[in-house]
């Protein structure tokens, strides 16, 4: 178990492959190489950030804590509202109509491809530039270098990482799928006095899921699973620990803990998929790339 408070994570610029502005404070991570590998964290994003429509190899998700995208055919997505973006799904384009903040969750998905890290694909994006250049998040290679002209940025990435074409999974849905948790109830959770929820889903095969945990003055809460757990607001404890605005508990699979309130308490809870039986075919997640960190 792993509880981790967001000013001990720096915030830090990313996505630089496909431009605009980009920072992000991650709280927790899995490890490279596995089909379980993620990354959660809280992420800055301004109005000069935009991303075209395109889909990836893994799964993510993404809680508006403040302001609103554009994400065209796909619709909006504002404060309070979660976005499900499955993998080999393709969504946007994004853009910007406020400055936002967002809980982003991305992770490898049901078809055990896997999640490749920041420092991975920074490493991957500098190499790259020996051969081509990054603009508006498609890479461009330069005449008389072979492959591909123009390609999706992260595409481009993992596939110089991993030495091999990207084959991207099978959409499970047809679409990205959003929630808006103002139209959610809360929901009395079963043995748990003073604790409710809303479910936003469960999702594919490996039952990944969403949702939201209400902690009332004083009241407890055991959860377990391997799972992220984010305090939007409120004030209690965790293993001694202290629970605040944006503190973040992140459980593996066969953990458990309990969540104590010191007044009303919410907090997100992103449920990671189970991915245990599953044997990665070579490394997943550029594990040749660390030693270039």
């Amino acid at each position: 178990m792993k509880i981790v408070q967001l000013e001990d994570a720096p915030m830090v610029r990313g996505l630089e492959h496909r431009g605009g502005t980009f920072h992000s404070s991650t709280t927790a991570e899995g490890i490279p190489g596995t089909p379980g590998n993620f990354k959660f964290s809280l992420s800055r994003l301004g109005t000069d950030y935009s991303g075209p429509r395109h889909r990836h190899n893994f799964d993510q998700y993404r809680f508006m804590i403040e302001g609103d995208s554009d994400y065209g055919q796909d619709g909006p997505l504002k404060a309070g509202m979660l976005g499900y973006y499955p993998e080999g799904v393709p969504y946007g384009p994004q853009v910007n109509k406020t400055e936002i903040y967002c809980a982003v969750l991305q992770f490898g998905g049901a078809s055990g491809s896997g999640y490749l890290l920041p420092r991975e694909v920074k490493a991957g994006m500098e190499e790259l530039k020996k051969f081509g250049e990054f603009k508006d998040g498609i890479f461009h290679r330069h005449e008389g270098v072979p492959g591909r002209r123009n390609t999706d940025a992260y595409q481009a990435i993992w596939e110089h990482v991993h030495g091999r074409e990207m084959s991207y999974p099978k959409g499970r849905y047809d679409a990205p799928i959003y929630a808006d948790s103002t139209n959610y109830d809360w929901v009395p959770a079963k043995g748990a006095k003073g604790v409710s929820e809303k479910l936003f889903g469960v999702w594919t095969e490996r039952r990944t899921q969403a949702g939201l945990i209400r902690l009332e003055a004083d009241a407890s809460h055991e959860v377990g699973g391997r799972g992220v757990y984010l305090v939007l607001k409120g004030t209690g404890t965790c293993d001694g620990k202290p629970l605040k605005q944006y503190t973040t508990v992140f459980l593996e699979q066969d953990e458990r803990t309990v969540l104590r309130a010191s007044e009303t308490t919410e907090l997100l809870h992103y449920g990671l998929p189970d991915l245990s039986d599953i044997v990665a075919a070579g490394h997943t997640s550029g594990v040749a790339m660390q030693a270039a960190e």
